[in-house]
């Protein structure tokens, strides 16, 4: 009862090789669309840091930060006061930390960034103004000490590990 001339669709989450083949079996000319959304890295591995109510976050942080693997650094704050305040709290605790945000000039930020790229600074704290076009080789770790508001800020800053063949570590703290 159906006319000769017709479109038919299949939509599917997953669509495996054998179905595709059995679909094929009843299509003529068949088109593909395929809409994905982007991956992480496979070189990076990712956890959440679970903080229970009552327990300081930075009381954590300082127990992951004294980890031996724990050797270059970049953890990501939502504000730029929160990017001080964090980096000044981390240095109080004898960790050689430093800011990185848009209202530092613009010498600040490079001389930042090359401590890091070096080695001299361990921990740089940062707003999202790390998360994209800044490569510093060797990071081991990424925290995202604030849950980030999107899914591609989330890649972007995970994105500053990992890089390079090596492997990395993203940790997103939750309460």
């Amino acid at each position: 009862a159906m006319p000769e001339e017709k479109q038919g669709m299949f939509f599917s989450a997953t669509f495996s090789a054998p179905i595709k083949a059995l679909c094929s079996q009843f299509l003529r000319n068949p088109v593909t669309i395929s809409l994905k959304t982007r991956d992480t890295s496979a070189s990076v591995d990712q956890d959440v840091v679970r903080v229970a109510r009552g327990e300081d976050k930075m009381d954590v942080l300082h127990d992951l930060l004294n980890k031996p693997e724990f050797k270059k650094v970049l953890i990501f704050r939502e504000t730029k006061r929160h990017v001080d305040e964090l980096a000044r709290d981390l240095k109080k605790r004898g960790f050689s930390a430093l800011p990185l945000h848009g209202d530092m000039r613009s010498r600040e930020r490079m001389r930042t960034v090359e401590s890091f790229s070096k080695g001299t600074a361990k921990i740089v704290v940062a707003t999202d103004v790390a998360a994209r076009g800044i490569d510093i080789p060797d990071i081991t770790h990424v925290i995202n000490y604030d849950v980030p508001s999107t899914y591609d800020t989330y890649i972007h800053r995970i994105g500053r590990t990992g890089r390079a063949n090596k492997k990395g570590i993203a940790l997103t703290f939750v309460r």
